[in-house]
């Protein structure tokens, strides 16, 4: 830890084996785990618990005050778990009162320049894209990928293994293994691909497609493609899961593609 171009608050934890590049801050009530790298004028405030094998890239900001008004100064953290890779220039902003945290899970890749605010929740193995800007209260799944330059509109949720298209604005939820394009925000198919790639069988993936096609193809509104989700197809942690994301959607879920939208 003697890093002479580096300041290392005496109060923050810091396992023997992370490596601190020059010109970094790392600021009271800091933890960091084994294995870790901290680049260059990286700036690590207090609230941050950084997991283990990180690799935080230079001009990273992570654990500033949330940029939220209503702040009050409480103690709240910013999470990171293990083997996530931070990318130059990204912003983490800690919780607030409402949950106290904004959490980051494990295997994790956000690139350059994208901010996370203030009690946002990831998944884990997400991929957060360059620029993507992530309002307060966001909810990203579980191998969820979010596209570049995407805008998140806060208290939005991101269902597991969705697919984002670059460039989108997000306004209302995106349910699980979909893919979501155009403007406004619809559905345009399931994330096959990345299903497939995460060991996901034929059946399993025809299965969900079918569901979809009930929910976004047959002209039946929310609540009627639930009602036929679930007398005619199946009982499936998949299944379900659908189901259950769709009934707590407190923004509403986005709508089918239209040509003629």
């Amino acid at each position: 830890m003697n890093q002479p171009l580096a300041y290392v608050h005496p109060g923050a934890k810091i396992a023997k084996n992370v490596v601190i590049e020059p010109f970094t801050t790392i600021h009271n009530n800091v933890v960091i785990g084994d294995g870790t790298w901290i680049g260059s004028n990286v700036t690590i405030m207090e609230g941050a618990r950084i997991g283990k094998n990180c690799n935080i890239f230079p001009g990273a900001v992570i654990s500033a005050i949330p940029q939220d008004l209503k702040f009050g100064g409480e103690d709240s953290l910013a999470i990171i778990g293990d083997n996530c890779t931070i990318r130059e220039c990204v912003t983490i902003n800690r919780g607030t009162i409402a949950s106290g945290q904004t959490v980051i899970g494990d295997n994790c890749l956000i690139m350059a320049a994208a901010h996370i605010a203030h009690d946002c929740h990831i998944g884990h193995n997400a991929i957060i894209v360059n620029g993507v800007l992530l309002g307060g209260h966001v909810t990203v799944g579980n191998y969820a990928i979010v596209g570049g330059l995407a805008a998140v509109h806060q208290f939005i949720t991101i269902g597991d293994h969705a697919m984002i298209s670059g460039g989108s604005l997000l306004r209302k939820d995106v349910p699980p293994f979909t893919k979501a394009a155009k403007e406004p925000l619809s559905f345009v198919g399931i994330n096959s691909v990345g299903l497939r790639r995460r060991g996901f069988t034929p059946e399993k993936i025809k299965e969900i497609q079918d569901i979809y096609r009930i929910l976004y193809q047959k002209n039946y509104n929310t609540t009627q493609a639930i009602g036929i989700i679930e007398a005619e197809m199946e009982a499936t942690p998949e299944r379900d899961e659908i189901l259950d994301f769709i009934r707590n959607s407190s923004r509403g879920i986005m709508k089918g593609y239209s040509g003629n939208s």
